[in-house]
């Protein structure tokens, strides 16, 4: 995969004050290097890397009012690695710099290979199981038994005894298996129980679904080039008090690679952003239904860049039909 916005420093482990050993819906990394005023900077190998400074806004899940912050963190493709030590070790200070920052929720799943193993690897090592809202999956099974054999194992490679959102996958099996996700939820493996997919033909099943089903969350892909979900899923979720988390927000990359040569504009800085991927997950964070967006990376400077578009202001209507324009 390449590399995106390679100007950009990376967040310090000590900066996160923990103990840190020295589908592929969500993933983001085939993402390119965005120049800013048309100079891309380069770091040299051996600077050190920068903290996370600013606070994170946080929006409250509607149906219990418990606020998180608005940057999350995807798993799909980034953490799909073997345990190889080189593998993982940038993975460390991504979680390092995502911990930093206050940032809390980390979605997963047991069909991305290995990334439940290897995100409940470092969580364990690094202690810091207790500061993370844990979101994976019941994904691909068919029937009850399969469902609960597969939330057990989720649990053993977490390595933890319950999460907070489970979520049925791809809205595949949706009745039996949110029946199951309400059981764990009652018996306090769960405090919350949603709905995914990351497509937008999609888009009407699950509305279908978030009437019959009411759940605590949903999942679903928007971007300033994919916006289905502004004429039904936003405003259901607002009337139905869903919280709305948000995947693919870079189209897998497409929209960063598309940008890679293109200055920031003038009013960017307006809004706070020094990046296009800024300006982008500001984009989908601007509707006030959206809770959290999950960017996913196993680079740490991106790490670093996200966590900055959860800061200051998002966009207006204005700067978002630019960045509409710009992507055009």
């Amino acid at each position: 995969m390449t590399n995106r916005r390679d100007f950009l420093t990376t967040a310090s482990l000590a900066a996160a004050g923990i103990a840190l050993a020295p589908l592929a819906a969500c993933s983001r990394e085939n993402q390119a290097t965005a120049p800013v005023g048309g100079t891309p900077a380069s770091v040299p190998a051996a600077a050190q890397p920068a903290a996370f400074t600013g606070t994170l806004l946080s929006r409250a899940i509607p149906s219990t009012g418990e606020k998180i912050p608005v940057i999350g963190m995807g798993t799909s493709g980034s953490f799909e690695v073997d345990g190889d030590a080189d593998a993982r070790a940038p993975l460390r200070e991504v979680l390092a710099t995502f911990v930093a920052a206050g940032a809390k929720l980390i979605d997963t799943a047991p069909t991305y290979s290995s990334a439940e193993d290897v995100l409940g690897d470092l969580v364990a090592e690094a202690k810091v199981r207790e500061r993370l809202f844990l979101a994976t999956k019941l994904s691909g099974v068919s029937g009850r038994d399969e469902g609960m054999a597969q939330f057990q194992d989720s649990l053993r490679r977490l390595r933890t005894d319950k999460v907070e959102l489970l979520q049925v996958h791809n809205l595949r099996d949706t009745g039996t298996q949110i029946a199951l996700a309400r059981e764990l939820q009652q018996q306090g493996k769960t405090r919350y129980v949603g709905l995914t997919h990351y497509r937008e033909d999609a888009q009407k099943q699950l509305a279908q679904e978030m009437r019959q089903h009411k759940p605590d969350f949903i999942q679903i892909n928007y971007s300033p080039v994919s916006r289905g979900i502004e004429k039904t899923i936003l405003p259901m979720a607002k009337d139905l008090g869903i919280a709305v988390m948000i995947n693919r927000a870079f189209e897998d990359g497409r929209l960063i690679a598309q940008v890679r040569d293109k200055p920031l504009p003038d009013w960017a800085k307006d809004a706070g952003a020094d990046s296009w991927a800024q300006l982008i997950l500001k984009f989908v964070l601007s509707p006030e239904a959206v809770t959290v967006v999950i960017p996913a990376t196993s680079k740490p400077r991106h790490q670093l860049d996200n966590l900055k578009a959860g800061t200051g202001p998002m966009l207006d209507e204005k700067q978002r039909a630019a960045l509409v324009a710009a992507l055009g």
